[in-house]
């Protein structure tokens, strides 16, 4: 255990509480004082950069002393054990983390001494301590350990702090692995356990908002290893593993070094937020980064912090999976009879496992680097990789270097990889966990564990491509067949998947270089294709999709795709059907690979909408391009169609359409076309506003039709409403027609992603809608919803930009800003005080950043071009975001 002399006897003295007043109250102060001066010691103790283990022992002895005076002054008995356990018990004890104390009492304690206990914990709860305790008899101790896994790890790391020693000393013998959790059964739960856990974080160690205690990588991984060894060994230390054989000496030292740096984050954290918390969010991570000398003014800072962060965890997480392997062999595996089963004269499966057949192998026959991955792709009952052979890989990594990239079987191995029908992005982060693809791919290495800090790209950027990849293979699976049917069925007729996966690996890789990383990501990718001998059209097609990755998602999200000159220059651009189907599943993956927050019915619909389109313009060849006359034709004769399909009464739709001009007939879909045509035909004056709702439409999303008598404040009005009803708006569209009345029309998502479902929701949405409409003279009500938490870390100043669309006279304009509740209503009521009418609006939020697309006219229907209006309107729209 510690040297007792290092503990600093400065930080208590008893002196200091004798003699204590009787009065309680002025107990209380001497207690909270010799607290507070102590918890200012051992921060002053952190700033100046001692040791964190030695900060966090003397922590628990300082914490040690003030329990044992409390309790001589209250638990006057000595049938009680006052016991730390957990982190406490372990002397890991972090200056938010919660006191665990066990108390252990005889079966018949004396009279009035569960009172004096009471007491105890209330008198410790009053001075500051954030005390969780339970009170148990060993026999009720024994029963509770055996029952939850939980507890009899805690226990395990149990120490007396006062008390009576027998009944301590009784506990430890009723839960010693001979009577209950013997160490195959404890492995077993706790495998279990970390793998449930790791899922909640995406099985991935490099989240943005990284929980440091029980994510992938963190400190309960450890913890994890350590509860193993004891109950195995009986070890103490991680150092005992470096003799069992286990751990080498540079693994053991690399743990405890990336431990120590945990412990550190740990403790700046809990000192910045002043309460036990164990995310590293956004609101700590600048601070805490220039705590650990990262003090840049722009983000560099944080970004250079997080990184060491994230390749801390990661070697964590490889030393971890490497432990636990070599527990499951010598736990779980001893006792079986072994089966070997030779592969090749370089692999064999013992025990399920794969492994090298001698320690040289690599050295011999360095292509089995890669050749290991292919073989665990080719077998897939092989349950992983022997933990001696992962260590022999990290070993070996020095033996990939230039000329073993050039040599044509490893270029080989490593394509066959790819080319694999089955677990390619299992396999590829595999190769990644143990160091094996950065060193083959030295321009992945650069961005291992890059961060971006902003609220769109949910993790690392090595992490972010291989999620892109695993997309990419889960949309060839049945089960994903549901969840991306557009993408299943283009995937089965690629002829060459492996080009999709190229694209993927490199769409990001050239980022954190400066400049234009689709650009330079192509260079890269080319290159790559051209040295592992791929034809010069599948070099070229592979460097197309890396530079033009953003190109669909961009062209969907930020133009108007109805206009028939949009998808006729997307279509150019693309000139294909094959670069189309690539690019459409580079888009997807890369979307859900981005954030899994940012795809839903919307994104799918809208992606799919300009995937159909272009492909139809394709497919009839860019020297017929399909013009507007021919679209508002075709888009004429089908509505009529459907409305004839499921309306008996005649509609006299020419009456209908007359008053609305061309643009609605571009705009609209036939479906929603023939909705509107009902709807209007069987309205009259008397009984606007119509609103009516549908649930689920082909566009991605619920759909909120408004027919009434057009007025100014229509827009601003109307999406403040959906944002009081937390609604979020993805799509308007807005058609004044010639006789006086506006069809607006909001596509809408639940703030859950989720579309609008019941008929009580659809009556809330239109009661306030339709009571909005009645009241438009009144005020605007701004949003009073609070923001989201993590947006006070990224200002963002307004940003706005004014365009003239002349060939459909119309202005676009822009607006670029942080994320707010009440966002489109606030640009709404500048548009209203400009004298602007929105025609349509593109909505995109990317993270913490809005960036809103309004096509706008003045109130003739023509371009907005007077520039004191357009300059007017732009401080409006800045003025009131900042309000």
């Amino acid at each position: 255990m510690w040297a007792e002399d290092i503990v600093d006897r400065a930080l208590f003295d008893e002196q200091d509480f004798t003699p204590l007043p009787e009065a309680r109250t002025a107990q209380l102060q001497a207690f909270k004082q010799r607290l507070r001066c102590g918890n200012e010691h051992l921060n002053a103790l952190f700033a100046d950069g001692a040791a964190i283990k030695d900060i966090l022992y003397k922590r628990a002895w300082f914490i040690d002393q003030l329990l044992t005076l409390a309790w001589r002054r209250f638990v006057d008995a000595d049938g009680f054990a006052l016991v730390a356990v957990g982190g406490y018990g372990r002397r890991e004890l972090h200056p938010c983390s919660d006191i665990d104390l066990l108390i252990l009492k005889r079966p018949r304690p004396p009279q009035g001494s569960l009172g004096t206990l009471e007491t105890f914990i209330t008198f410790l709860w009053d001075i500051g301590l954030e005390v969780g305790h339970s009170v148990r008899t060993v026999k009720e101790t024994r029963n509770a350990a055996r029952a939850d896994i939980s507890i009899i790890t805690n226990l395990m790391e149990s120490r007396l702090i006062t008390g009576a020693p027998a009944l301590f000393a009784a506990m430890q013998q009723a839960t010693a692995p001979k009577k209950m959790w013997p160490p195959r059964k404890l492995f077993a739960a706790k495998l279990a356990e970390q793998r449930l856990r790791h899922q909640r974080f995406d099985a991935s160690e490099h989240s943005l908002e990284p929980n440091l205690k029980e994510g992938p990588g963190g400190l309960r991984d450890q913890q994890t290893i350590d509860w193993v060894a004891k109950r195995h060994f009986g070890a103490t230390r991680f150092s005992e593993l470096v003799a069992h054989g286990f751990l080498t000496r540079a693994e053991y030292q690399s743990l405890n070094a990336a431990r120590a740096f945990l412990w550190q984050v740990r403790y700046a954290l809990h000192t910045l937020a002043g309460r036990h918390e164990e995310r590293l969010l956004f609101d700590y991570q600048r601070s805490i980064a220039a705590t650990f000398g990262h003090a840049a003014k722009d983000n560099s800072g944080v970004e250079q912090f997080m990184r060491r962060y994230h390749k801390t965890v990661a070697e964590l997480s490889r030393l971890n999976e490497m432990l636990l392997q070599h527990f499951q062999e010598e736990i779980v595996y001893a006792r079986r009879r072994e089966k070997i089963r030779a592969l090749n004269k370089r692999f064999q499966i013992r025990n399920d496992f794969i492994e090298v057949t001698g320690k040289e192998i690599f050295k011999r026959y360095p292509f089995a680097l890669l050749e290991i991955f292919l073989l665990l792709q080719q077998y897939p009952a092989i349950k992983g990789v022997r933990a001696s052979t992962v260590r022999l890989i990290r070993e070996s990594l020095g033996l990939i270097d230039d000329a073993y990239r050039a040599d044509i079987r490893n270029k080989s191995l490593f394509i066959e990889i790819i080319r694999q029908p089955h677990r390619v992005g299992h396999e590829l982060r595999r190769m990644h966990r143990y160091g094996v693809l950065g060193a083959y791919l030295p321009e992945f290495a650069r961005i291992e564990a890059l961060m971006q800090f902003d609220l769109f790209h949910c993790y690392t950027v090595d992490e972010h491509i291989l999620f892109v990849v695993r997309h990419m293979r889960w949309f060839g699976l049945e089960e994903y067949r549901e969840k991306y049917p557009l993408c299943h069925r283009i995937l089965q007729r690629l002829p060459k998947r492996e080009l999709l996966y190229i694209a993927g690996i490199y769409h990001d890789i050239a980022k954190g270089r400066g400049g234009d990383h689709s650009e330079k990501g192509a260079a890269d990718a080319i290159l790559f294709c051209r040295s592992h001998l791929f034809s010069e059209f599948d070099a070229r097609l592979v460097g197309w999709l890396v530079e033009n990755h953003l190109l669909m998602s961009s062209t969907a999200q930020r133009e108007d795709t109805n206009d028939p000159e949009t998808i006729n220059r997307f279509a150019a651009k693309v000139s294909e059907v094959m670069r189309l189907d690539y690019l459409y599943l580079l888009t997807v993956a890369d979307i859900n690979g981005t954030n899994p927050k940012l795809w839903n019915s919307w994104k799918a619909s809208l992606l799919a909408d300009l995937y159909e389109k272009t492909l139809l313009v394709l497919r009839r060849g860019l020297h017929n391009l399909i013009d507007k006359d021919e679209r508002i034709h075709e888009t004429k004769r089908e509505t009529r169609r459907l409305i004839a399909e499921k309306t008996k009464a005649d509609i006299d739709t020419e009456a209908v359409w007359e008053p609305l001009g061309e643009d609605y007939f571009i705009r609209y879909s036939p479906d929603e076309i023939a909705w509107h045509t009902r709807a209007i035909a069987k309205t009259r004056a008397a009984n606007l506003p119509r609103i009516l709702i549908r649930e689920m439409t082909d566009r991605g999303g619920t759909e909120i039709f408004i027919y009434t008598r057009d007025q100014s404040k229509l827009f601003s009005r109307m999406t403040a409403a959906l944002d009081r009803l937390s609604l979020n708006i993805l799509d308007a569209r807005i058609i004044t027609s010639n006789n006086g009345y506006s069809l607006d029309t909001y596509i809408v998502l639940e703030s859950s992603g989720e579309a609008v479902q019941g008929a009580a929701r659809r009556r809330q949405i239109k009661n306030v809608l339709r009571q909005v409409l009645t009241q438009l003279d009144q005020p605007l009500k701004r949003s009073s919803k609070p923001g989201r938490r993590q947006l006070k870390s990224f200002p963002i100043p307004a940003r706005i930009s004014v365009t003239q669309d002349d060939r459909n006279q119309r202005t676009v304009l822009e607006v670029s800003a942080s994320d707010r509740p009440g966002f489109l209503s606030s640009v709404g009521l500048a548009l209203e005080l400009a004298g602007a009418n929105v025609q349509s609006a593109k909505i995109a939020t990317y993270g913490e950043r809005v960036e809103d697309i309004f096509f706008i006219t003045d109130q003739n229907n023509q371009m907005m071009s007077d520039a004191d209006q357009l300059d007017h309107l732009s401080q409006s729209i800045t003025d009131l975001l900042s309000a």
